[in-house]
Parts: structure tokens; C-alpha cells; sequence
């Protein structure tokens, strides 16, 4: 152990000297593939405990979907009318309405006959009108990347795509204030503002993908929330469609606006259920002239952690983003992805970014930060990057992890805010818990955020170990004051477990909120809300 203690400082140091002469810091020689008390005073544990009984009997899992409501059934003249409104935009063809039916996972299945493509505000809210007079339930969709089956008919519902909903609106390069429509792609905002020396403050492992409308709808977190903060934040202004038609223009460019409620704050985080999102205006920082990524290994969660504390103390204003995975992580990286690692094997590694305005004083910043953290035994190996596509190799080994355990078989995904100090405590206890019960159990996620993705795998579905895994990991959560949802939403799956994180005055009143804007219900119904406020 001593020899290889003696290895990895060296290599550290090594590492150090680069960085101290200011030059780009290259990955190691090895190949390397792109490819709450429990019980409030206002909820009993035994209606906390409560999973809901089938027609036959038998218990079946809280994310179940409920029977399907009274909502009417597409006809004839319902096609006729949404052709009308959309020539050449309404699909029925089902080849083409699969993919919109099924959500990113492949775990929930709807039935929808018909997808509507709508290019203006002014269609979407000629369709939603006509649906509510018709009473007829509408799925909103944007990129279709949610994890909690959100974004997908439970039924028969009309899904409602915003893909085409995709123009820029206009830039102002003083305010650095981007207004867009929904439907567009995060990753094209993202080129389009690097053009203009600008950034979003959103960034997801799914940007080629995901739709701004749908970020803000279920409140994304993602890379750079501990640099930027959330959406609720750099959101200044929505345009929404309502439940019956009405368009609610909120698409505000002021950064202070304190004219009565800010309404705008009810649709962030909504999932599609209060109205659908059309348009946005964001508010977007300066691309940084000097960043650089470091990948570095940790012997303990313990040290991690002392990591993180140091680095949040020497690093200050630069540091944008501080990542995670544990060891089963990089164990699926390498076996499924082909992804070398590119240090030493370690019990954890940590991914660090830092941007800002000045490279020689953030690569000081960065050098001094790194010889404290090996001085100190804090680390036990590592690596810089400056250059892009080195940068762009060391993310990957965050960014594709969701990737690679779709290679592992089934996963059951839990999306955990914690104290930060707990946060990994949870893939330990669940490990004990489950024992030989899990293919494997894995850790990772936004220590910055106090944020940790528990993924649990098995060869295929297994209604077993999910009874194992639930409610053992929303009580663990729910007995530590932490949310069962930190940025992935609730969506049909984890509706009926909001009682975890919210007390029942608090849902209730969601409840009323949902009623007065949407008083049939027609918006991505059985989501969100658990199926007694219904």
C-alpha cells in the first residue's frame, strides 16, 4: 500500500509541475474511449406507509397508474378539427406515434392516437381550448427525456410536442437576456450562445436532446446549479398556455420586476400539469475565457467530502461544478462503455470545473487548491485538463453513467437531496439493506447540490426487490428531513409518494391551485399530484 501511496503522490505532483507552468495538463498514457420526522403532525406514518390495492386485491406499487378518468375519447371530427388547426402536423400514423408513447427508460407505455406538432402560441392555445371544451386530456412533450414518466399518456391522452416550437426569439448582448420558444433544443441554445461569447446556465447530459420548455417544467438541476443556481433564478419571464385556451404572457425581460406575484413561479417545476410552457426568457452568464476540468480520486466519502469543503474554500468565485460517482460507477464505464479510467482505481472520484475571466490567476487558484489537497492526503490521484476535447473525455466520465447502466439490465432510479453529508450514506445503507437482492447498487450526482442519483439494477424487471427498495428509501430519506425528488420531478411514477417530502396542508393547497387553473383536469393527468387529491 505504502509503494502505491508513493506512485499516486508522485504522479500528483507530476501533474502539479504542468499545471504550474501554466500549460495544458494531458490525461494519463492509458487509452481512453469517447464513445422530516416520518410522521408530521399532519400525516399518520400508516397513510405514509399506504400503497393502493388493485381491482383484484392485491397490493400493487404506489407509482402504478390509476384508473383512467372521464375524460372523453378522440373521434372523427376531433382529427378533423386538429388537422385544420395543424395541416400536415397532426400525426396518426403509429410508427411514427411509438416513440411519443413510450418514455426515455422504456418503463411507461401509453396509447395516444394521435401527436399534435403546433409552430405558435396561437396554436397551442386554439388546441387547448378546443380541448377543453371537448374535455379531452393532453399529454404536453417536449424532448421526452423525463426519468419519472411524465412526459409520456398514461392512456389515450392528445401529446402535445413542442419540438417544433423551436425559434429564437432575440438576444441582448448587454442584459446577456435570451428569449426562445419552448421547443428549443438546449444544446442549440448553447451553440448559439457561445457564437456570442455567452453560456446557459443550464447544463444536462441530455442538452442534445431535452427542450427548454421541458427543463423549466420539471425544474432541471444539472452541472452548473452550484455556479448559476436554479431556474427559479435565471428564469425572468414565461408564456403559458392555460388549461382553457387563455394565454398567460409573463415573458418578462426585467431581472427585477416586484409588481405583485411572481406567477411565473407556479409553472417551474409544474411537470406540464398548471399549463404549457411556450416561450422563455432566460438569463445567461458570460462564457468564461479560462476553464479547466480535473479528475481526481478520493479513498474515502469521508475525504471526499474534506475535498469538497477545501475547494469550496480556496477556489471561491471560479468553481462551477464539483461531480461525483463511486467506484460501481466507473466499473459500468469501463464494462459497458468502454471508458478507461483515467487514473488510479479509487473508491470515489470527483469531477471539478472552474471558469472565470483570467487563466494564469484561476490556474494559480487551481494549483494551490490541488498541492493542499495532496499535502493534506485528501486525494489520492488525479488529473487536469484545459483543452476542449481532453475536458470534453473527463466529463464523460460523469455525463454517461446514466447511459451506461442501461446496459446493466432493469434500474430502479432515485433522485435524492440530502444534507450533504449524508448523501452517500443512503447507497451504503441500501446495499446492506438489499444484500444479494441487487445486480448492483450505485452512487452519484452533485455534491455541490447535496444532490445523489441511487441507481439499483437487476437482470429485468423484479417487483421483489422494488418492495425491498420502496418504501425503505423514501422512509431513510423522509426520517433525514431530505426530498425524494432533488431535480428529476415526480411525474406518474413517485406522485402518490409526495407525502415523503410535503405535509398535507401543503399538497392540498396544490391541489386548489390545480383546480382553478385547470378545473377538468385535462393537463398530463395522474402526474405530479397523488391520485386522493384527485
Amino acid at each position: 500500500m505504502a509503494g502505491i501511496h508513493i506512485l499516486r503522490t508522485s504522479r500528483l505532483r507530476s501533474t502539479l509541475r504542468y499545471l504550474s507552468r501554466f500549460s495544458s495538463i494531458s490525461l494519463t498514457a492509458r487509452p481512453t474511449t469517447l464513445s422530516v420526522n416520518l410522521c408530521s403532525r399532519f400525516l399518520s406514518c400508516s397513510h405514509r406507509h399506504q400503497v393502493h390495492a388493485g381491482n383484484d386485491g392485491q397490493k400493487v406499487s404506489p407509482s402504478a397508474a390509476p384508473q383512467r378518468l372521464s375524460f372523453s375519447r378522440l373521434t372523427q371530427d376531433d382529427l378533423a378539427f386538429f388537422k385544420k388547426v395543424l395541416p400536415g402536423r397532426t400525426v396518426t400514423d403509429p410508427d411514427l406515434l411509438e416513440s411519443s408513447n413510450v418514455d426515455w427508460l422504456k418503463s411507461v407505455k401509453g396509447s395516444s392516437e394521435v401527436l399534435l406538432r403546433p409552430e405558435t402560441t396561437e396554436e397551442v392555445s386554439q388546441i387547448l381550448s378546443y380541448c377543453y371544451s371537448r374535455n379531452l386530456a393532453i399529454t404536453p412533450q417536449g424532448g421526452n427525456t423525463g426519468l419519472v414518466g411524465g412526459s409520456v399518456p398514461v392512456y389515450d391522452e392528445i401529446i402535445l410536442s413542442t419540438a417544433q416550437m423551436n425559434k429564437i426569439l432575440g438576444f441582448d448582448s448587454v442584459s446577456g437576456i435570451l428569449s426562445c420558444q419552448a421547443g428549443c433544443v438546449l444544446e442549440n441554445l448553447s451553440l448559439y450562445l457561445e457564437e456570442r461569447d455567452f453560456i446557459m446556465p443550464l447544463d444536462l447530459g441530455s442538452k442534445g436532446s431535452c427542450q427548454i420548455g421541458g427543463n423549466i417544467a420539471t425544474n432541471a438541476g444539472g452541472l452548473r446549479l452550484l455556479r448559476y443556481g436554479s431556474l427559479r433564478g435565471t428564469v425572468l419571464g414565461l408564456e403559458v398556455v392555460l388549461a382553457d385556451g387563455r394565454v398567460l404572457d409573463c415573458l418578462n425581460k426585467l431581472r427585477k420586476d416586484n409588481t405583485g406575484y411572481d406567477l411565473k413561479q407556479l409553472f417551474i417545476g409544474s411537470e406540464g400539469t398548471l399549463g404549457v410552457i411556450t416561450a422563455v426568457s432566460i438569463l445567461c452568464p458570460p462564457k468564461p475565457k479560462s476553464v479547466n476540468v480535473v479528475f481526481l480520486g478520493c479513498e474515502s466519502f469521508q475525504k471526499l467530502l474534506q475535498t469538497f469543503q477545501l475547494c469550496k474554500g480556496m477556489l471561491g468565485e471560479i468553481l462551477s461544478a464539483f461531480e461525483f460517482l463511486d467506484s460501481e460507477c466507473m466499473r459500468l464505464l469501463n464494462t459497458h462503455l468502454k471508458l478507461a479510467n483515467p487514473i488510479s482505481d479509487c473508491p470515489f472520484y470527483i469531477v471539478i470545473e472552474t471558469s472565470g475571466s483570467d487563466s494564469t490567476h484561476d490556474e494559480e487558484k487551481l494549483h494551490n487548491f490541488l498541492e493542499k489537497a495532496m499535502t493534506s492526503s485528501l486525494v489520492a490521484d488525479g488529473t487536469v485538463a484545459t483543452e476542449d476535447a481532453k475536458m470534453k473525455t473527463l466529463w464523460s466520465m460523469r455525463e454517461r453513467v446514466t447511459e451506461a447502466l442501461t446496459h446493466e439490465g432493469f434500474t430502479y432510479k432515485y433522485d435524492i437531496s440530502l444534507p450533504v453529508e449524508q448523501i452517500y450514506q443512503l447507497v451504503t445503507d441500501m446495499r446492506s439493506h438489499l444484500g444479494t437482492q441487487a445486480k448492483s447498487v450505485v452512487g452519484y450526482g452533485h455534491v455541490g447540490d447535496g444532490n445523489v442519483h441511487l441507481n439499483v439494477t437487476s437482470p429485468a424487471k423484479d417487483p421483489a426487490l422494488l418492495a425491498s427498495i420502496e418504501p425503505f428509501v423514501y422512509e431513510w430519506t423522509a426520517q433525514r428531513q431530505g426530498s425524494i425528488s432533488a431535480e428529476h420531478g415526480l411525474g406518474l411514477k413517485k406522485r402518490n409518494c409526495i407525502y415523503y417530502s410535503k405535509g398535507r396542508p401543503a399538497v392540498a393547497l396544490m391541489g386548489d391551485i390545480k383546480a382553478m387553473l385547470d378545473p377538468k383536469g385535462i393537463l398530463n393527468p395522474y402526474k405530479t399530484l397523488p391520485d386522493d387529491v384527485r
